[in-house]
């Protein structure tokens, strides 16, 4: 009996050491596994989710520290960013260790470049960023990190490939036009305003480069054809611009002797004289533009401008609305129709000041129209109509010189 009893307890502990055995061999290889998943699959998103959670609250950090009006309050959120830096410091760590462990493979190297990105470290997302796409050749994510990496470097020669691949216009028109490739960054940025139109940065850009791209090729225009009717034209438009009149006038008839009938030289020469307010010479121009391109909705609304100016109503009226038969919706063109027909033609007037006021909303045109409509209607008689028009002009008015102080 008792040995029995002895070799039963033999057999409980021989069974429960093999299951210890068992369960600890398990325990260590689901410990393995999970290490395995943490380097090479499970641990990028999350950990890159915490990444971005962690840039946005420091950047919300920092932007109330910059709010803040006491010191005490500076203080408190500039500990809160450098608290949440050294957090971002921390999952960088993290990256490192992966990469570490696993050195060929495209992703990890990827997460920890931008991990670098976010945290605006360029130089050292550089080497990790270029690893991946050669492991990954395929990758726009990249290609897309590595040009910005490279291009907030200065290398904006070396990131122009990735970006090109990557279609990342906005960049890619930026380091062009670094590189002086100023027609191709206008092609480019156009292409990243069309995408965000009311992007302060791109509509920036995208001004530089065009202006660039103009003063390279009029360098090439004043040098290579410095006698050229297209060079005496562009030698007017600078000086107009510089207000010295004597010589745009000077240069505009030397192209004009060159190409009497060149589109556009007669409309710019009417525009010199409009400026110093010579509008017999100015009309004369306008015609003779007129003339060449009847079709011409601004040449047309010149040509009843300068009319309007010297009290020629009835053929300014005709002139205009000509011009905003051709271009409906021009606020500048039904405003001078307005005038010009505001004691000949009420009704004509009225509808062209009122859709004025339409299109503008809270202009300095859009006050101009209420306050001629409210000398109409009180013509008319309709004193109240005219009276609120006049507050509305008033209202337009304040508004406008309270933006002004600002």
């Amino acid at each position: 009996m008792r040995v029995r009893l002895i070799g039963g307890f033999l057999l409980m502990a021989l069974i429960s050491a093999s299951i210890g055995i068992i369960g600890t061999t398990n325990l260590r290889s689901m410990r393995q596994a999970d290490l395995y998943l943490y380097h090479y699959d499970t641990a990028p998103q999350p950990d890159l989710a915490f990444i971005s959670v962690t840039f946005q609250k420091i950047r919300v950090a920092l932007r109330d520290f910059l709010a803040s009006s006491t010191p005490g309050q500076r203080a408190k959120f500039l500990d809160q960013a450098n608290d949440l830096g050294r957090d971002l410091d921390g999952a960088i760590r993290e990256f490192l260790e992966a990469a570490k462990a696993a050195p060929d493979y495209d992703l990890a190297l990827l997460n920890l470049g931008d991990a670098y990105m976010k945290k605006s470290d360029f130089a050292d997302a550089i080497p990790p960023l270029k690893r991946a796409s050669e492991l990954n050749p395929s990758s726009d994510m990249t290609k897309k990190l590595l040009g910005y990496a490279l291009l907030a470097q200065g290398y904006a020669t070396e990131a122009i490939p990735y970006l090109e691949q990557a279609h990342e216009y906005r960049a890619l028109g930026i380091a062009q036009m670094e590189t002086g490739r100023y027609a191709d960054a206008v092609t480019s940025l156009l292409a990243a305003t069309a995408q965000t139109p009311d992007d302060p940065d791109l509509l920036f850009y995208l001004g530089r480069s065009s202006e660039a791209l103009s003063s390279q090729s009029l360098d090439r225009l004043l040098t290579q054809f410095p006698n050229s009717d297209r060079a005496h034209q562009a030698l007017g438009q600078h000086y107009f611009g510089t207000k010295e009149t004597d010589k745009a006038i000077q240069e505009y008839e030397m192209a004009l002797h060159a190409r009497p009938n060149l589109p556009g030289l007669h409309l710019e020469l009417g525009q010199v004289y409009a400026g110093i307010s010579d509008w017999p010479k100015a009309e004369a121009e306008f015609r003779r533009e007129v003339a060449l391109q009847p079709g011409s909705a601004e040449a047309s609304y010149r040509l009843g401008y300068s009319l309007l100016q010297q009290g020629k109503m009835k053929e300014a009226a005709n002139e205009l609305q000509r011009s905003a038969t051709m271009q409906p919706d021009n606020a500048d063109t039904l405003y001078a129709v307005g005038k010009a027909t505001l004691n000949s033609d009420a009704s004509v007037a009225e509808k062209s000041l009122i859709r004025v006021t339409e299109l503008e909303k809270e202009t300095p045109l859009a006050a101009q129209a209420y306050q001629a409509l409210a000398t109409l209607h009180r013509k008319q008689g309709k004193t109240e109509l005219a009276a609120q028009e006049m507050r509305e002009f008033q209202r337009i008015s304040a508004l406008l010189q309270q933006n002004q102080r600002k």
